[in-house]
């Protein structure tokens, strides 16, 4: 059964057992909506859930374990001696998948038949010819195992869906009949569909936490394995960053975190006296005309992919400098401070830029935030406006100001696309600011870019990265949300 069929016929289930529920919810009360116990809209709905939930759920757990048991199980046809040296059973089964997705295609489009495609043998026809005509192209000739584990691969999986259609469609029926069955006008639908509102709101959250872990587990393991592999003491302690993939690397986070934070610091150095002066004025004195206009055209920024923000790196802002720093008298200064493009400065700049929208519109928000009632003790005083700014509006909002700017500086230390193209490649310490640099999260991407061995310390420093830089990020958070929630009580 084609998939969208299956959810056709589940919605209209759905549908059906809506209307079912609440006219036999009315019928037990002859008619009469005050003798039931709910609304009888209640009554349908718990029809619905009843239907809808154990059949949606069987059928996401069914997508996610089919495509896991039919791999493992097809590749355990496949001979040892298919598989290259140094190569592994995955790569073998991406070319078992493509070639089945292949026949698919050709079947669906009148190419071959069913049977043709279950039982043709590449030594006798020439399938990358056939497969062309539909678009799939082969990387190689077909070898007689890979055919027979593709087409194992596409039986197996026609079984699967026709058997999980039957599954979830007959769940739903259960589910249809029973909840219609128990629909009596002294049933508690209201509290029945509460209970289930309530369970998928659980399960939607413990999604995000669950996945979170996940993460974070994964991380964790390969971690382990890196520093299996690897000194935690030259990681954590050393100063130098060399990865060699022929062995005897050095792999210190040090050069690569001093890199990160001082770009970091530029980019709040640029963004957060921007973003705090717009978030003023937006609030203070712009009219609502102005702010009208202004602040969704602020927030623009936001919405520019951080892509784009490296080309300007690399085209503008890193050229711009290089002519105003110079080498010797090309120079509007005459000094060779400055060797190329890419610099901390460039990517620090770019970076404040992008941020701007994050420090204004949440100051903004918090400023606003701060009760009239201030304002107008401060005005009776005597206090000027740029008095009751300075003494009263920012020093309420100040909490919310900082974490503002605790979240932006998370948002900062984990750019990729602008460090990648403004700040350059380079893993040192220093103060020249003219000078290129980088971060972890460049790291991250170079290391597991390419034909990578995940047995190797150089490749599985990418973990190790990506876990400082995980618990680098999560503690600004923490930090930001603490300095909220503890110092908003004052002004509330």
């Amino acid at each position: 059964m084609p998939f969208h069929w299956l959810i056709l016929i589940l919605i209209a289930l759905g549908a059906a057992g809506y209307l079912a529920g609440r006219k036999r919810a009315l019928a037990s009360a002859d008619g009469d909506v005050r003798q039931l116990h709910s609304l009888p809209a209640y009554y349908g709905w718990n029809v619905v859930i009843s239907t809808l939930v154990p059949a949606l759920g069987a059928l996401v757990l069914w997508l996610v374990l089919q495509p896991l048991l039919i791999e493992n199980r097809v590749s355990n046809l496949l001979p040892q001696e298919l598989i290259p040296e140094g190569s592994s059973a995955g790569l073998v089964m991406s070319d078992v998948r493509r070639l089945a997705t292949g026949l698919d295609k050709a079947v669906a489009e009148n190419v071959l038949t069913a049977q043709q495609a279950n039982s043709m043998r590449p030594e006798l026809s020439d399938i990358r010819a056939r497969l062309g005509e539909v678009g799939v192209a082969l990387g190689s000739d077909v070898r007689p195992e890979v055919m027979r584990a593709a087409q194992a691969y596409r039986r197996a999986t026609a079984s699967g869906t026709r058997l999980m259609g039957f599954c979830v469609l007959g769940l739903a029926i259960i589910g249809l009949v029973l909840s219609v069955s128990r629909t009596s006008r002294d049933f508690w639908a209201r509290n029945a569909v509460e209970r289930a509102v309530m369970a998928l709101l659980i399960a939607a959250a413990s999604i995000a936490i669950l996945t979170t872990l996940g993460i974070v587990l994964s991380m964790l393991f390969e971690t382990r394995n890196f520093f299996s592999l690897h000194s935690w003491t030259d990681f954590f302690f050393g100063t130098t960053w060399a990865p060699n993939f022929r062995g005897d690397s050095e792999l210190s986070i040090l050069p690569l975190l001093w890199g990160t934070l001082y770009i970091s610091f530029i980019a709040l150095a640029v963004a957060v006296p921007i973003g705090l002066f717009a978030a003023i004025y937006l609030s203070e004195y712009a009219g609502k005309a102005t702010r009208s206009f202004a602040k969704p055209l602020l927030e623009i920024l936001a919405g520019i992919p951080t892509i784009v923000y490296g080309l300007f790196a690399l085209l503008t802002v890193g050229p711009m400098l290089v002519n105003f720093f110079g080498r010797g008298s090309d120079g509007v200064l005459g000094v060779d401070w400055m060797a190329g493009a890419t610099s901390v400065l460039t990517a620090g700049v770019v970076m404040g830029i992008m941020l701007i929208p994050f420090v204004s519109s949440l100051s903004d928000d918090i400023i606003s935030a701060v009760p009239q009632s201030l304002r107008d003790g401060s005005f009776g005083l005597g206090a000027t406006r740029s008095e009751t700014i300075r003494q009263v509006v920012l020093p309420a909002a100040l909490p919310g100001i900082v974490g503002a700017i605790l979240l932006a500086a998370s948002r900062a230390i984990g750019e990729t696309m602008i460090v990648v193209m403004g700040a350059g490649a380079i893993a040192k310490f220093s103060l020249n600011p003219l000078e290129s640099m980088t971060t972890i999260t460049t790291r991250i991407v170079s290391q597991l870019t390419g034909d990578t061995d995940f047995a190797s310390p150089e490749t599985l420093v990418a973990f190790a990265l990506g876990l400082t830089l995980f618990v680098l990020t999560l503690g600004l958070n923490i930090l930001a949300l603490y300095i909220v929630r503890r110092y908003r009580e004052q002004y509330e």
